[in-house]
């Protein structure tokens, strides 16, 4: 196997070289990709130093050195990587030893497109475990059981019960399988660019599950982490779901191949998160409108949990 291993790096000076010496613990890694993403700290020069000891590491900026967000720079990562198979690591996360066990033998069958396994967590300092154990705890993100292939994409949109999911750090795709995608990372979307990208992914690609009962990876809590700022509501969930959920809602609309049952779904999900957004005179007006209008949809699993959390 060749691997290349994609890390977009902002604002991370203090772990980028803890990341990118984890990946290069491994020979299937053939090299480890930066793409450094205008950091306003002391990243660019850490990367810089990295590339000069390690010669599978290769540092990349955007053309015009400019910032473009995580989804715009593992874009790039990709397109600049020269493996036969591409997994992806954020710059405050790390590898474990046995990241690429469940690879090695799945991806002897060329029908697998991709695997994915469990993450863990590590807190890197007491104030942030204070803050965000609560969101975290010491769980595994990741599916809970075996999953055929033909079940992730339908589980991910929680369809058929509790499914669980995967997280890009324990992600591993054959390159070639990506041209079945038209894009990759849509860079517009600031947060959960990761979430569109794997739903789409699961919907193309066969994806099949490696070690899901232990981390494979290790998600890097602190306090300057965008997303655990989304998770523990610092940064108000809803809104950001409402932008993920239209976006998903846009390409259901375009996919021709996406059966109804599944579409439907995707638009009452969307709908319960711009219900949840809504200020409380227009809520209590869209949820009459879809009372007269579209009673079935209430019965949805997600769309009701959803309706229900934020209505009372």
């Amino acid at each position: 196997m060749k691997i290349s291993v994609v890390v977009p790096v902002y604002n991370a000076e203090k772990f980028v070289s803890q990341a990118v010496e984890s990946a290069l613990q491994f020979e299937e890694v053939y090299e480890v990709v930066l793409v450094e993403d205008k950091s306003p700290d002391n990243a660019l020069q850490v990367c810089r130093e990295l590339a000069e000891k390690y010669s599978r590491v290769k540092l990349y900026q955007h053309p015009d050195k400019g910032n473009h967000g995580a989804g715009a720079s593992r874009n790039l990562g990709i397109e600049k990587a020269e493996g036969d198979f591409i997994s992806f690591l954020d710059a405050d996360d790390y590898y474990l030893p046995n990241r690429f066990d469940a690879e090695k033998e799945l991806f002897k069958n060329d029908n697998v497109d991709g695997v994915y396994g469990a993450i863990g967590v590590h807190y890197y300092s007491e104030k942030a475990k204070e803050q965000y154990y609560k969101v975290f705890g010491d769980r595994l993100t990741t599916v809970y059981q075996k999953q055929q292939s033909r079940d992730v994409f339908p589980g991910l949109l929680n369809m058929r019960g509790t499914f669980g999911l995967f997280s890009l750090d324990a992600l591993t795709l054959r390159k070639t399988s990506l041209k079945k995608m038209e894009y990759f990372f849509k860079p517009h979307l600031r947060l959960h660019q990761d979430t569109e990208f794997i739903f789409r992914l699961s919907y193309y690609l066969n994806l099949y599950s490696g070690i899901i009962d232990s981390a494979v990876a290790v998600r890097g809590v602190h306090e300057n982490n965008r997303i655990t700022k989304v998770d523990s509501r610092e940064v108000k969930p809803a809104s950001t779901r409402v932008v993920l959920w239209a976006e998903v809602n846009r390409w259901a609309e375009s996919e021709d191949t996406l059966p109804e049952e599944i579409r439907l779904h995707i638009k009452r999900v969307y709908r319960s998160f711009l219900i949840a957004n809504a200020p409380f005179l227009k809520k209590w007006g869209m949820i009459s409108k879809y009372l007269l209008t579209d009673y079935p949809s209430m019965r949805s699993g997600l769309y009701n949990i959803n309706f229900r959390k934020h209505l009372f």
